[in-house]
């Protein structure tokens, strides 16, 4: 059940409110000055607050710049019988969901308060689809080599500075870039991931930079590209020794002047944004054979990271796989199951071609067709169905 804080030195105007919206099924408490109302909102989460402005010891708008730092997660309007256009401005630019002015449209009020709910349930579900996402891309481990990463990603973060990361298929590039757009200052900002070895060299211009309707045959309609969009944020250039000669030579120019043009367009569109890229390949032998401008390699690697194997890592194996086996868990409602120690020493003789990709998927299929507890002989008969791959 909603619940609902009025804030009002009016003591006709709570009551009337609290009878009306306890008649719709709502829990109301209630507040008869400013102090008194963050103190239950402190103590409290109510999905809607309605704040009256003209109150003794502190005004609406003080109030509500304190309900903006302690509570919120609750949606706040404003209500007043001295307002002004003014003043409701002022209100919303500081946060609140709405204005309204005394004598109270009821209808209104209830069609304002039912809103200011479904924003509520927006921002919360939204919460917990980034909590959601940042479980799938939490950075597990503890070996030495992920400690560094770790630290070296903590340091990097809040810079602007370029990344550049390189290592095996399935290791974690991707991780790294998550993690070091999360803990920028552009955290808030677009995270635009382009896997350049998906593309067709003949589109990766238009995906980068967009495109003016008419440029080429398809072009139906203008597009806006990951530059643009990646404004004020993060783009991944994920796979980056893949792209062609031609886009490299473009994406140089943006990282010399933080200017693009479209394809078929002319005009300059200036864009703010940190570049990381990875790539799986050895880029020097790719630079020796003039596959990849030396330039652009230069003007990426600021900081250069090299993502580690899982061969190389091996003690951090019984970390990783309990972590997917409970991911696994709570996304697809199964029972959680657990490993015995010779499991985990099974898994340990593995030879990991396919680095944490290849064992997320391990542990997947373990936790599927195995019982409760998983085993060493579960871990011989279900994890390498190629069994010469196999260390032991």
């Amino acid at each position: 059940m909603a619940k609902v804080l009025v804030i009002d030195d009016e003591k006709s105007i709570r009551s009337t409110l609290k009878d009306i919206l306890e008649y719709e099924k709502f829990t109301v408490d209630l507040a008869e000055d400013g102090e008194e109302g963050i103190k239950k909102a402190s103590k409290t989460i109510y999905d809607v607050i309605l704040c009256d402005i003209k109150m003794p010891k502190m005004d609406g708008i003080e109030v509500l710049d304190v309900l903006q730092k302690e509570s919120p997660d609750s949606t706040v309007v404003m209500i007043s019988g001295h307002g002004t256009i003014d003043t409701a401005v002022e209100a919303i630019k500081k946060g609140a969901y709405d204005f309204i002015a005394k004598p109270l449209d009821l209808n209104r009020l209830l069609i304002t308060i039912r809103n200011a709910m479904d924003k509520t349930k927006l921002i919360s579900e939204t919460k917990v689809l980034k909590k959601k996402v940042n479980k799938s891309f939490e950075m597990v481990g503890e070996s030495e080599a992920i400690k560094r990463i770790k630290d070296l990603i903590e340091r990097v973060a809040p810079t602007d500075a370029r990344v550049f990361i390189t290592g095996k298929n399935g290791t974690g590039k991707e991780l790294v870039a998550h993690w070091i757009h999360q803990l920028s200052n552009r955290a808030d900002g677009p995270f635009i991931e382009v896997n350049c070895a998906a593309i067709p060299s003949e589109l990766i211009e238009s995906e980068l930079f967009g495109h003016e309707k008419g440029s080429f045959t398809s072009a139906i309609k203008q597009k806006k590209g990951n530059f643009e969009l990646a404004h004020g944020g993060t783009i991944f250039l994920d796979e980056i020794g893949d792209m062609s000669l031609a886009a490299q030579a473009k994406v140089l120019r943006v990282l010399e002047e933080n200017k693009i043009t479209r394809v078929g367009g002319e005009k300059d569109i200036s864009v703010d944004v940190r570049v990381l890229a990875a790539t799986n390949k050895d880029i020097q032998k790719e630079i020796e054979s003039s596959n990849f401008r030396e330039d652009l390699y230069h003007r990426l690697s600021v900081i250069l990271i090299q993502v580690p194997s899982l061969n190389e890592r091996t003690e951090d194996i019984p970390l990783l796989a309990n972590h997917f086996l409970k991911l696994l868990s709570s996304d697809q409602g199964m029972p959680l199951k657990e490993f015995t120690d010779d499991a985990y020493t099974e898994l340990k003789k593995i030879h990991w071609t396919g680095n944490i990709r290849e064992l997320r998927n391990v542990v997947e299929r373990l936790a599927i067709l195995c019982d409760k507890t998983i085993t060493g002989q579960d871990v011989k008969i279900f994890a390498q169905p190629l069994s010469s791959i196999n260390k032991g």
